[in-house]
């Protein structure tokens, strides 16, 4: 609980209701539910029964007035409502007072997507000089992962030697809320994977465990160390969750069913999943407008 918030507030019982939230996501809702428990102190409100709709909808606009990014300000927004949303069922309030609660409104950024130049530049460009052979090796085994089987870098980072089944051309990740998938892998992939393998036991010791990669260190792979392989490579500044970006875009360019990219993400919603069809739509309108005689 954060200095000075009052237990009225019932914050670690609302995180430990979150059972099916992945870890990060937990924290980040505790965050921000404390977060506004602290500024509705000082107004001062000591207890989520003196918050109505008035006082969220100024809590929304000093959000505003501290230049938070939308997407932070919209994500604060929903721990706040599903906090509430908890204290209603819970029976601790009569009413919920965030049920109308919005983030402010305007154009959400569109995933970035990579072209298949760039993608071919570094799923096949030349290796760095004097790069060795171990992490040329692992390196395009994790950039296959990500692009051919959309996987997350948590996910990827977390996986063992044995969630991966080349017979079956498939790997079994964690996805958020500890769901268990199971996802399809392409052919370059299993060829980089099995490429790794053979020089896997001089990357990481017996005595380290079963993880699938690893850093020069010889400790399983971070998300860091997976940023570092993207600036090694890509000749376009690119951030590792542009890969699955780029994997659902491009299964949805290729006539895939909607319901069938969801499953191979991992999303909860298929409300998650539609919004690559929106930078599909685009990408098709840019080609069209580009290319067609009379666009």
């Amino acid at each position: 609980m954060a200095v000075g918030v009052s237990a009225s507030w019932r914050i670690h019982d609302f995180a430990a209701s979150l059972t099916a939230a992945a870890d990060n996501t937990v924290l980040a809702y505790r965050s921000d539910v404390e977060a506004f428990a602290e500024w509705a102190e000082r107004l001062p409100i000591t207890s989520p029964d003196g918050v109505d709709r008035l006082v969220l909808r100024r809590y929304v606009a000093y959000l505003s007035t501290r230049q938070f990014a939308r997407r932070s300000i919209a994500r604060k927004v929903a721990a706040v409502r599903r906090y509430f949303a908890w204290l209603r069922r819970s029976g601790a309030l009569g009413t919920d007072p965030s049920t109308t609660l919005r983030a402010p409104g305007g154009d959400g950024r569109l995933p970035k997507v990579l072209s298949h130049a760039d993608l071919d530049v570094l799923l096949e460009g030349p290796s760095p000089e004097g790069e060795p052979v171990w992490r040329r090796r692992r390196d395009d085994a994790v950039l296959e992962l990500l692009y051919g089987s959309g996987v997350r870098v948590s996910e990827l980072c977390g996986l063992d030697v044995d969630a991966v089944d080349l017979g079956a051309r498939a790997v079994s990740v964690w996805g958020k809320g500890s769901k268990e998938r199971r996802v399809p892998l392409s052919q370059p992939a299993i060829d980089a994977i099995r490429s790794w393998l053979r020089i896997r036991p001089e990357v990481v010791p017996a005595e380290r465990g079963a993880a699938m990669f690893a850093n020069e260190r010889g400790n399983r792979l971070t998300p860091r160390d997976v940023r570092r392989v993207l600036d090694r490579r890509s000749p376009v500044p690119t951030h590792p969750h542009a890969l699955r970006h780029s994997f659902a875009t491009h299964l949805l360019d290729g006539g895939a069913d909607l319901r069938a990219v969801q499953d191979l993400l991992g999303h909860r919603d298929v409300a998650t999943t539609q919004r690559y069809t929106h930078v599909s739509k685009e990408r098709l309108r840019t080609v069209y407008s580009e290319t067609h005689p009379r666009a």
